[in-house]
C-alpha cells in the first residue's frame, strides 16, 4: 500500500490553557482517504505527548522556586542557629543563644514545609515524568518513520488492511504508554500523603488489589501477629457401611 503515510496539510489542535491535563478530541474523519486519517491521528497523538511535556514542565516551575526558597531559607536559618550559640559564648552574651534556638526552629519549619508540601519531590517527579514522555515520543517517531520508509521502498508487506493495522497499533501502543507514565506519576503523588498525619488508602480503590505469585489476590485484612491461621473447615469422612 504505497503512500499510506503521506503527509497532506493538517493543522494541530490549539494547545489547551493551563489547568488541569486534558485530551484534546478524538480526530474523526472518512477513512475512504486512510492517508489522510492516519497523519491525523498521528498528529493528534504527536500533539498530546508534546501538551503532556509542555504541563509538566510548566507545573515544575512553581515547585522549583518554592524549593529553592525554603532550601535556602534552611540553610541560612541553621547557620544562625548555630552560630549564634557559640557567638553567645564567644562575648558573654547568654541571650544570643535563645535567638540561635529560634532560627533552628525556623529551619525545621522550612523543611517540614517542604516535605508537607511536596515541593522538592513534586519538581523531580514532574521533570522524570516530562523526560519519560519526551523518550516514548522519540519512539514512536522513528516507528512511524519505519513505517513511511516500508511503504515506500516496497514491496509493502500484505495488503493495505494490514498496514493501516499495523500503524494504528504503533499509535494506539503509544497513547497506552504515555497513560500509564501519567498514571503512574499520579499513584506516586498519592502515595506521598501517607506521610502525613491523615493518609489516603487509595491504592486498593484505583489498582482494584494486588496480586500474588500463581494469580491469586492477597488478603486485605492480615493476620494479627500471634494468631493461628483459620483453616476452611472439612467434612468428616463417611464410615464404610454408609
Amino acid at each position: 500500500m504505497n503512500g499510506t503515510l503521506r503527509q497532506p496539510s493538517w493543522r494541530p489542535p490549539r494547545r489547551v490553557p493551563r489547568g488541569d491535563l486534558r485530551d484534546a478530541p478524538f480526530p474523526l474523519g472518512d477513512w475512504s482517504h486512510p492517508a489522510a486519517r492516519l497523519d491525523e491521528l498521528y498528529r493528534w497523538a504527536e500533539d498530546g505527548a508534546i501538551r503532556t511535556i509542555e504541563w509538566y514542565l510548566n507545573d515544575r516551575l512553581w515547585k522549583r522556586r518554592g524549593a529553592r526558597v525554603l532550601r535556602i531559607g534552611t540553610v541560612l536559618s541553621t547557620a544562625a542557629g548555630m552560630s549564634l550559640p557559640l557567638l553567645a559564648l564567644a562575648t558573654a552574651q547568654p541571650g544570643l543563644a535563645r535567638w540561635g534556638y529560634m532560627w533552628l526552629l525556623v529551619a525545621a519549619a522550612c523543611v517540614g514545609a517542604d516535605r508537607w508540601f511536596g515541593l522538592t519531590s513534586g519538581w523531580m517527579r514532574d521533570v522524570a515524568t516530562a523526560q519519560a514522555v519526551h523518550r516514548r515520543l522519540e519512539a514512536l517517531r522513528f516507528d512511524w518513520t519505519s513505517e513511511s520508509v516500508r511503504e515506500v521502498l516496497g514491496p509493502a508487506e500484505g495488503t493495505a488492511s494490514e498496514a493501516v493495522e499495523r500503524c494504528l497499533a504503533v499509535l494506539r501502543r503509544f497513547c497506552e504508554d504515555i497513560s500509564e507514565l501519567i498514571r503512574d506519576e499520579t499513584m506516586d503523588w498519592m502515595v506521598e500523603f501517607r506521610a502525613g498525619p491523615a493518609p489516603l488508602h487509595t491504592q486498593a480503590l484505583v489498582g482494584g488489589g494486588r496480586r500474588c505469585d500463581g494469580g491469586r489476590q492477597q488478603n486485605r485484612f492480615p493476620t494479627l501477629p500471634g494468631s493461628r491461621p483459620t483453616m476452611p473447615r472439612q467434612r468428616p469422612p463417611e464410615g464404610p457401611g454408609r
